[in-house]
């Protein structure tokens, strides 16, 4: 195994990775969008509109936010009318209703609509008229007025042509004005005018003009994106077969600048994967810019591939720092003086296994957490229903289902490593294979046999284990004596004087944790007798001792 850092040196790492993680998560902290708090409590005959905190609701025209509306978040008594966010919904589905074409009908009802107006029955087309309502028209005639109701409340309405009676949008509340700490005729005529401005132009996106004239703009920004891609497409398979040449000239004459060579082209290959994939995303995004109203979407899109980065890069570094953290703790844990010195062998043997299997697990916990955060962080399904979250953990639970295997294998996975049954370079058995334990996974584990075979088995079928190094090993050697020896004791004493010999030889003796013991005869055959002998050795020294002493026994037999 390769040399370790020291342990100021790794401690310095984790506490440099600590603190850069501290900053990233600082930065990327978002900030609060409105806060409108009581820092005391108030006394009970103080105005209740200014105690407490408010919940706000953000109005959206076209996507874009257009104003901020607020509901006192403590009840102080008496109704204190909806929630900001429900007086939010309900907003914007008033102010679409004067930029956005609606069709009450579907597309049945308009087939059977267009019959009956075939067939003569005059006045029914008003009724699957996208206009049905006489919101629509032209920009200009769009008027936003205020008006006073007698109790006081101050409401906006959009005045059109062709429509006798306004249309009421909203009404300006005295916990809107508080929240914006400005007068409430004030606020309602700023509204008044941000809202007349913004509908206008609202109306204006969704005129056939614009709707044509982003349509065919959109042809153009795709096809050449489309022309972009192919060509990067083709530059990226002509550097995908260049890297076989170019490795293999490397590997039969290499020159000077082959490496060179070698890894920039590597590296265009790497670039240009990713401009394929920026491409496509941009394609996505003008798609979208073509549809009115989908300015945010489209730009979320567009930020879609730096954001992922930024959450990429940011869970690296968590990883890293968990790595870190988790190679120190082994260490310390590897290299404790409360434990013996076998003990402590046996955690050093461990320390490898047990830093394989936890860094494989953070590496998988980051890359579930970027997957999840990657999704969550797609705004159709950021804004999915409770039924839709409800529907998924049903998904996860079937496939939890179909995958039980997995999860049973990865269980009995951390049981194995935590239980210390076996870690990487013992010799096991299991399943009746043996071999030597070369890699310990999440889910199964590798052994390599003596004829260099390896064999994967799954954890789960780990259930019993022979192990014969964990902390010490030991072997029995067989000799088979005939039946008709004559001086079985002359045998028996140069049999313990050899293992005697053996115990005390300079090269062995380290080697051995007790003196060779000689167990006598075992067993009777037709033919033979069977005298055993029972080493017991460092981890991993029974074989070469065994084999060694079989064959001075042999020679002194003789």
């Amino acid at each position: 195994m390769a040399r370790q850092r020291p342990r100021w040196r790794r401690a310095a790492l984790t506490l440099t990775l600590t603190l850069t993680l501290t900053i990233g998560l600082a930065a990327l902290q978002p900030q609060p969008l409105a806060a409108a708090t009581a820092a005391a409590e108030a006394p009970a005959t103080a105005d209740p509109v200014n105690t407490g905190s408010f919940r706000l609701g953000t109005v959206r025209i076209l996507g874009v936010p257009a104003i901020t509306v607020a509901s006192p978040a403590l009840d102080a008594g008496g109704d204190s009318g909806p929630e900001a966010s429900e007086r939010a919904r309900v907003i914007e589905g008033n102010l679409s209703q004067l930029y956005e074409p609606r069709n009450p009908c579907t597309a049945g009802e308009r087939v059977g609509e267009a019959l009956l107006d075939r067939l003569s029955l005059k006045g029914t087309k008003a009724t699957c008229d996208p206009n049905h309502l006489g919101l629509q028209g032209a920009p200009e005639a769009l008027r936003v007025v205020l008006l006073r109701q007698p109790g006081g409340s101050r409401q906006l309405v959009a005045q059109v042509p062709g429509r006798s009676s306004p249309f009421p949008l909203l009404t300006v509340t005295e916990q809107d004005a508080a929240f914006n700490g400005l007068p409430a005729d004030v606020l309602a005529e700023q509204w008044r005018g941000l809202l007349e401005r913004r509908l206008r132009s609202a109306r204006g996106v969704f005129g056939k003009e614009q709707i044509n004239g982003r349509l065919q703009i959109a042809l153009l920004s795709l096809a050449g994106l489309a022309l972009l891609m192919a060509l990067a497409v083709a530059l990226w398979r002509f550097s995908q077969r260049a890297l076989p040449r170019l490795q293999r000239r490397r590997a039969e004459r290499p020159g000077r600048f082959d490496p060179l060579l070698l890894q920039l082209t590597q590296a265009v290959s790497r670039l240009l994967t990713a401009l394929v994939i920026l491409l496509g995303v941009a394609m996505g995004a003008v798609l979208l810019l073509a549809w009115p109203g989908q300015i945010p979407a489209a730009i979320d899109v567009l930020l879609q591939p730096l954001v992922v980065l930024l959450k990429a890069l940011l869970l690296l570094v968590v990883a890293m720092v968990l790595r870190g953290l988790v190679g120190l703790l082994l260490s310390q844990w590897a290299s404790h003086l409360a434990v013996s010195a076998e003990h402590r062998a046996r955690r050093r043997q461990r320390y490898l296994s047990l830093l394989r299997v936890l860094r494989r697990l953070v590496n998988l916990a980051c890359l579930l957490l970027f997957a999840l955060w990657t999704v969550l962080g797609i705004p159709v399904l950021r804004d999915l229903s409770s039924n839709a979250v409800l529907a998924s953990g049903a998904v996860l639970g079937a496939l939890a289902l179909v995958f039980q295997g997995l999860l049973r294998d990865f269980v009995a996975g951390l049981v194995l490593l935590l239980d210390d049954r076996y870690a990487i370079g013992d010799v096991v058995e299991i399943g009746g294979r043996s071999g030597e334990v070369v890699d310990v996974g999440v889910l199964s584990t590798e052994l390599r046999c003596a004829d260099q075979r390896v064999v994967v088995v799954p954890n789960s079928h780990c259930e019993q284990v022979v192990n014969h190094t964990k902390l010490r090993s030991g072997a029995e050697v067989t000799l088979l004596l005939p039946r008709s020896i004559s001086d079985l004791a002359g045998a028996l004493g140069l049999i313990g004087e050899e293992l005697a010999a053996f115990g005390s030889d300079p090269h062995w003796a380290p080697k051995l944790l007790e003196p060779p013991r000689l167990l006598g005869i075992e067993a009777m055959t037709e033919h033979d007798l069977q005298v055993k002998a029972l080493l017991i050795t460092e981890a991993g020294q029974q074989g070469p001792a065994r084999r060694e002493l079989l064959g001075r026994l042999v020679q002194r037999l003789q």
